[in-house]
């Protein structure tokens, strides 16, 4: 159950509109429910300020479904990712107001849509190949209620196509660098804004890339102090960790 709707029931409790019975029930799941295959965590809103997100990928689809159901009933956002197509249309069939985005494999409902952090978020992606990850953290960006600024295919083979974005991406209070290949990008990032740039390695590249490793060294190695690094292709975990940052 997330904050607002714990205070929603508590104010109906103390103004008589609910009844203590009716409350109970309604918190019957709280602070977590075991569904036998799942445990799902609804405090992780009160704890977090945002609700479990979950992990489609090696999930039965019938598991997805329980899950994304279970939650739903407490929160108007949920999020799953690296869902398949399969998973996706069960869950779509049975929830209403379900958007699934093949290319990321993200699978949301999104019913509130407040900005809910400071400032901008900028999500720089450096080629078209790494757009699926870079989509990946838009989108969770956009749910958890970041005012997002997506820029794609700007990589530093052809540098002159970033420096046409910079006065944007300089609005932004936190920056989002997707790269694969040599992952140059975040260390420039770097360099031209002020704010904290939180670069994504993704899996793009030929065979000494090995799968990724290539550019998640090179980001770990840049010499742009304001740059840090998630794993490789994680763009989840881009946008989780840049939403608390701006939400300080």
């Amino acid at each position: 159950m997330n904050p607002e709707k714990l205070r929603e029931l508590l104010e109906g409790v103390r103004g008589g509109d609910v009844d203590i019975d009716s409350a109970l029930h309604r918190m019957k799941g709280l602070p977590f429910e075991n569904l036998g295959y799942a445990v799902v965590d609804h405090h992780r809103a009160m704890r977090h300020g945002m609700p479990e997100v979950i992990y489609g990928e090696g999930k039965v689809p019938e598991h997805l479904l329980g899950i994304f159901k279970n939650l739903r009933t407490q929160s108007p956002n949920v999020l799953a990712t690296r869902v398949s197509r399969e998973a996706a249309e069960l869950v779509m069939s049975e929830v209403p107001d379900v958007e699934y985005y093949p290319a990321s494999r993200v699978l949301r409902v999104w019913g509130d849509r407040r900005i809910l952090s400071k400032g901008k978020m900028a999500i720089v992606c450096a080629g078209t190949a790494d757009i699926p990850v870079a989509e990946e953290a838009r989108l969770v960006a956009e749910t958890m209620g970041n005012e997002v600024l997506a820029i794609s295919d700007v990589g530093v083979a052809g540098i002159h196509r970033l420096f046409g974005h910079l006065d944007k991406i300089r609005e932004a209070r936190l920056c989002i660098a997707v790269a694969g290949m040599e992952a140059a990008l975040p260390s420039v990032l770097g360099g031209l804004v002020s704010c904290p740039v939180i670069g994504v390695p993704t899996s793009v590249g030929y065979g000494a890339h090995f799968n990724g490793l290539a550019s998640l060294l090179g980001m770990l190695n840049s010499c742009a102090s304001n740059v840090t690094v998630v794993n490789i292709d994680n763009g989840f975990g881009a946008a989780y960790v840049g939403t608390l940052i701006n939400r300080i």
